[in-house]
């Protein structure tokens, strides 16, 4: 039988629409699997098709909302598992919990890990995730870890949209700055760093602008934006030092609670993300919000990985 035969490709209820790209990237089909609720809420997972000794791919990025997301995910692990699934990957193109990857304060959970330990229980193989919040949370994992990034999909659109002699790369913390330094060095433009401190969650406050802003326009990119709290403000911080303009790149557009409201009254003029997470209503009635794919990648990196060839060749 050729091996191409026994590659299985899932598709968890989270973002049937990016599994369905990713299916047809790949020309392979989504197997049939079935998902219901019992009355008390309790999940349901049934998979419809053989996959014994097959090599399966399940894609299901654990957004909001998370637990129920996180749960099905796991579910269809366990099933995959028990129908004797020679392989099974965790396609993840949004890994929740990610941002608690450290104790902060006495007494708190690492949740980061716990996510790591309850995938590997359910049966888990190897992970293949989208632009960790937090990179080092690939060495919680004693399973092969294939960590990419959205960056070739985002520096194209950058590319073909502003001149680099104008523009300038903005990190907007220190902790996102090696992030930044990887664009402006593929983009060959400027780098500038925001000097931020945050007096509690959700709430950013702006020290310090490091960097030559004045009369150029700056992208500001990160991995993720929640409450959209830390690049809003970046970006009157900007144009209070003499930014012409202000877009935003970000991986993933989780965009919770004041998100929309504040992006609408900022400065801000276009704020590009990728399908990693499915917009909600409010976010697709956007008019600054624009929407890129990364199925293509994704569908390559799982092409790769089912191949045996490299998947860091992708970005060198």
């Amino acid at each position: 039988m050729p091996r191409e035969q026994q590659i299985k490709l899932l598709a968890g209820g989270a973002n049937p629409e990016l599994s369905q790209s990713i299916s047809e990237h790949l020309d392979v089909p989504l197997s049939q699997m079935r998902t219901r609720r019992f009355s008390d809420g309790e999940q349901f997972v049934e998979i419809q098709e053989n996959v014994r000794a097959a090599d399966v791919f399940v894609v299901q990025p654990t957004s909001s909302p998370v637990n129920e997301n996180l749960m099905e995910l796991l579910l269809i692990i366990d099933a995959l598992k028990r129908a004797s699934a020679q392989n099974i990957c965790a396609v993840m193109p949004y890994y929740g919990y990610a941002r608690q990857d450290r104790k902060v304060a006495p007494r708190t959970p690492i949740s980061a890990k716990l996510v790591c330990d309850l995938l590997t229980a359910a049966g888990a193989n190897r992970v293949l995730a989208l632009d960790l919040h937090a990179g080092q949370i690939q060495g919680f994992f004693d399973i092969p870890f294939d960590h990419i990034y959205a960056m070739p999909v985002l520096l194209k659109h950058i590319k073909a949209h502003h001149p680099v002699d104008q523009t300038v790369i903005v990190s907007p913390d220190a902790g996102g700055v090696e992030r930044a330094r990887a664009y402006a060095k593929r983009f060959d433009g400027a780098l500038a760093i925001i000097d931020k401190r945050r007096p509690k969650p959700n709430v950013a406050e702006i020290m310090n602008i490091i960097g030559d802003v004045e009369g150029k326009h700056a992208i500001i990119v990160d991995d993720m934006i929640d409450t959209a709290g830390t690049i809003t403000a970046a970006a009157g911080a900007l144009l209070e030092q003499g930014a012409s303009s202000v877009d935003v790149y970000a991986s993933h557009g989780v965009l919770s609670g004041p998100a929309i409201e504040r992006i609408n009254a900022s400065s801000i003029e276009k704020i590009v993300v990728t399908d990693s997470i499915p917009l909600h209503k409010e976010a697709q009635a956007c008019s600054k919000i624009e929407v890129l794919s990364v199925a293509g990648l994704l569908a390559k990196a799982i092409r790769r990985i089912y191949l045996g060839e490299s998947v860091s060749s992708l970005f060198l």
